[in-house]
């Protein structure tokens, strides 16, 4: 009886796979190709995918399976790690562990994604929420959807106030008040600032603060693969 049972579930499984082939075509995975143009090594890290040291010119490609949501890549600089990849990064460290499990500390300019959302749409973008380390950029294989980029080396003009080693922590970051995290009484009602101002100056395609959606997410059909480049 037990293995009757088991053999329905299984039956059942297969038929609703069959089900969702068949009535959600073009719900496929995605793979984000990530290359290095910096002049420095950059410790790539990404929420699904891990990690992976790149040299300059040096590639790391991820397949991401279909449905992934909140998923991100960013980069990570001056690590030092083991031979059992322990270790620590002085931006984007993530548990002070070669191959991520889990996001990196602030600050980390970061590229964000949701596979297969509504509409059987990708989004994307470039967020400095967490602050800036490196430029980068995200270009999808579809020719027709946005590829926005993040050029300028922000860490040359950062104030003193959100300066740290190969960063700038963004005012949420550094000051963690409502005002500048858009919590508390600025929860619906929160408006650029100026430090959210100086990102969005050097960057104008990427979030510079929590509330900066509008023009900040892109949208592209389910089935691009997307190529994410450090110092674009």
């Amino acid at each position: 009886m037990e293995a009757r049972t088991l053999s329905v579930s299984i039956s059942v499984a297969v038929t609703l796979a069959l089900i969702f082939n068949v009535y959600l075509p073009g719900v496929t995975g995605a793979t984000f190709a990530i290359q290095n143009q910096c002049s420095y090594t950059v410790w790539a890290a990404g929420i699904p995918g891990g990690g992976k040291a790149l040299g300059q010119g040096e590639s790391w490609s991820v397949d991401v399976p279909a449905g992934t949501s909140a998923g991100r890549f960013w980069g990570r600089t001056s690590c030092s790690f083991d031979a059992s990849g322990q270790g620590k990064c002085s931006t984007g460290d993530c548990g002070g562990l070669l191959n991520c499990q889990a996001s990196g500390q602030p600050p980390a300019t970061l590229a964000e994604y949701t596979l297969n959302g509504g509409n059987n749409r990708d989004t994307y973008d470039i967020s400095l929420v967490d602050g800036f380390n490196i430029p980068l950029s995200i270009t999808p294989s579809d020719a027709s959807c946005t590829a926005p980029t993040c050029s300028s080396n922000i860490n040359t003009i950062c104030p003193s106030e959100l300066k740290v080693t190969d960063g700038c922590n963004s005012a949420c970051v550094a000051f963690n008040t409502p005002q500048y995290c858009c919590t508390g009484d600025y929860l619906t009602n929160c408006s650029p600032t100026n430090y959210s101002k100086i990102f969005k100056d050097q960057c104008p395609q990427a979030y510079s603060y929590a509330k900066d959606d509008a023009p900040s997410t892109f949208t592209c059909a389910s089935g691009a693969n997307y190529k994410i480049v450090f110092c674009p």
